[in-house]
């Protein structure tokens, strides 16, 4: 007892503690009066302090208590009509803003809308309701997505004099060559990726950043490249034009030769008759699927020395189409397709290195003991759906293939086994034709054959020899 009444009166006549820093210089504020801490929008998130999130709450109206502080907002997937001038001028620190899948129409975003958020780097305006295109962006800007709108028109500041800038989507709009003036992307020299995809185009704009590597223009209404459009491009390495109205007489021998990076080429479902020239050697995969080309000029491909992918689907590729030794100086050929054509046999010397050849649904009705011998190194060999039969099969034409892995004879109409198959077989596809007999010895080799489809041919019980399925001991899948 005596002991708490010291203490007691040692604490009632002790001094005051000493004021801290802060409380010294400023004796009259308490803590009633600090700063507020940091408040998020109802219903919206904000997992730090300069970012907001505000993502599918069907907003139909701009959150007026954002913070100053906020540098990262995201208000996709909302009923957003428009963006009030007074809220968004307040966020000068933004420098990430999502508006992604919004109702926001030209007339509900102002000219000045984004005149003060000087910081800002990344703007997503995609799937909304923009008629024409903002006519000044922030000059910060490296990334701006105005994909999926009503877009007729771009101004030249749009993305002009942005020195940043290094991505651009324009995908899934109604772009006309008079919507894109030919200043449009002067002094923004970094721009890397630009999608003009989906649009309504007629000819390759000119004018475009030098520093391009990627180039959608797929789906537009493209029937010719102006000659020069692409020669300060060379820096380019994906080029898409598939999906437009290009007919040999729009195109060059200059139009693709001073790509000297160009890696990727994609010209499919246009109206060429012919392999364009000028093919720079960098290429490695060509598409010339879905087109009108009759005959492949082996001079054509010679340029393109390092190609990897020859896609030929669907063409008019006849008998004569692919002469003898055309591909010969694609010396690092992987993969051919020619799927939907109309030879009559494989095609005689083929590149040496060749990996896949992709021949479905052609008019090849015999293979003999040589037709396959100059592939040694195929690992892929699909025949499917063309007219063999097993009287015009050599029984040495698969031999030489010593490295196959699937074998693809679906859909012919081959009465027994082709002989000779290699060991080293994976995959082995012969439903739909009118077997007959499964016999073990052409079996025999198989020991590493895991796939086996023999659906849909004329097999009965009597029909598989004794110990057939005693040989594929690696076997794990058999229809």
């Amino acid at each position: 007892m005596r002991l708490s009444l010291l203490l007691l009166l040692l604490l009632l006549t002790s001094p005051p503690p000493t004021p801290s820093m802060e409380d010294a210089a400023f004796p009259h504020l308490g803590e009633s009066s600090r700063p507020p801490p940091h408040t998020c929008p109802p219903r919206c998130s904000c997992p730090r302090a300069d970012t907001v999130h505000c993502n599918g709450l069907d907003l139909q109206v701009f959150p007026d208590n954002i913070t100053r502080a906020a540098q990262h907002l995201s208000l996709q997937n909302n009923q957003l009509q428009e963006l009030p001038y007074n809220e968004l001028s307040r966020l000068s620190s933004l420098r990430t803003l999502n508006l992604h899948n919004n109702l926001i129409s030209s007339e509900g975003l102002p000219d000045e809308a984004f005149e003060s958020l000087t910081q800002l780097q990344h703007i997503y305006v995609a799937h909304n309701k923009l008629s024409v295109a903002p006519q000044f962006l922030p000059r910060s800007l490296r990334v701006v997505d105005l994909a999926a709108n009503q877009v007729t028109e771009i101004f030249p500041l749009t993305f002009g004099e942005k020195p940043a800038l290094r991505s651009v989507y324009l995908h899934n709009n109604q772009l006309s060559n008079a919507g894109l003036p030919p200043d449009a992307f002067h002094g923004s020299e970094a721009v890397t990726t630009l999608s003009l995809s989906s649009n309504r185009l007629s000819y390759l704009p000119p004018s475009l950043p030098p520093s391009l590597e990627r180039l959608h223009l797929q789906n537009n209404l493209i029937s010719k490249v102006p000659r020069g459009a692409l020669s300060r491009q060379t820096h380019l390495r994906e080029l898409y034009l598939q999906h437009n109205q290009l007919t040999d007489s729009g195109l060059d021998a200059t139009t693709f030769s001073k790509l000297h990076h160009l890696e990727y080429l994609d010209l499919s479902h246009n109206q060429l008759a012919s392999v364009p020239a000028g093919l720079p050697r960098a290429l490695a995969v060509l598409h010339l699927g879905r087109n009108r080309i009759r005959w492949v000029e082996a001079a054509r491909l010679r340029g393109a020395r390092g190609l990897r992918y020859l896609l030929l689907q669907h063409n008019q590729l006849g008998a004569t189409g692919l002469p003898a030794g055309a591909l010969r100086p694609l010396r690092g050929l992987h993969t051919l397709h020619l799927y939907g054509n109309r030879l009559d046999r494989v095609p005689p010397v083929l590149p040496r290195r060749l990996r896949a050849l992709v021949l479905p649904h052609n008019h090849v009705t015999t293979l003999g003991a040589r037709d396959l011998a100059g592939m040694p190194g195929l690992a892929e060999l699909n025949l499917a759906y063309n007219r063999l039969v097993s009287a015009r099969v050599h029984h040495r034409a698969f031999r030489p293939l010593r490295a196959l892995r699937s074998l693809d004879l679906a859909g012919n109409q081959l009465t027994r086994v082709p002989g000779g198959l290699p060991g080293s077989l994976h995959t082995l596809r012969l439903q739909r034709n009118q077997l007959r007999a499964l016999e073990p010895e052409l079996l025999a080799s198989l020991d590493q054959l895991r796939e086996l489809s023999l659906a849909h041919n004329r097999l009965r019980i009597g029909d598989i020899g004794p110990g057939t399925w005693h040989e594929l001991q690696a076997l794990q899948a058999l229809s």
